[in-house]
């Protein structure tokens, strides 16, 4: 039954690995969320919690792998929004009709933070790499990630 510790390797690895990878390109390199970027991070913010639980009851092999499969179902879900996202900064079709920010912080500065915060789009890619957006291999790596969680958890249920 190495298939449900793989599995769940793969749905603790993926979603932190990626919010990682979001949260360093935000505070590191300055490529500030849209309202669709924060969409696909919140299913992985859900995925970690639930592998949690599943790392914690391993010794319940059938509960385990439904923790498991619920975390990989929320990876899938933000793969799903990744490939929304992707398609409309490609222009493939329309996505929010409003441009987005948020500010940080509060207080009597508010006002200020407001004025400060740079408004983001989310039909406009603002990194690519071979032409695949951050939305893109959002949806890439998690739907490879929610696949091979699925395939695995059957191929425990199997055996």
């Amino acid at each position: 039954m190495k298939s449900i510790p793989l599995a769940r390797a793969i749905a603790l690895l993926t979603p932190v690995l990626l919010l990682g990878g979001a949260y360093a390109s935000q505070y590191i390199g300055g490529l500030h969320p849209c309202e669709m970027c924060w969409w696909q991070r919140y299913p992985h913010m859900a995925a970690i919690p639930l592998v949690l639980l599943a790392y914690a009851l391993r010794g319940r092999a059938c509960v385990s792998a439904l923790f498991a499969g619920l975390a990989g179902l929320a990876i899938g879900i933000s793969g799903l929004i990744g490939l929304f996202h992707a398609g409309v900064e490609y222009g493939w079709w329309e996505g929010l009709t409003t441009c987005s920010t948020t500010p940080g912080g509060g207080g009597a500065d508010l006002l200020n933070q407001i004025w400060a915060t740079p408004l983001i789009r989310c039909d406009v890619a603002p990194w690519d790499l071979f032409g695949i957006s951050l939305a893109g291999y959002n949806g890439l790596l998690s739907g490879a990630a929610a696949l091979a969680i699925l395939a695995l958890l059957l191929k425990a249920r199997k055996a």
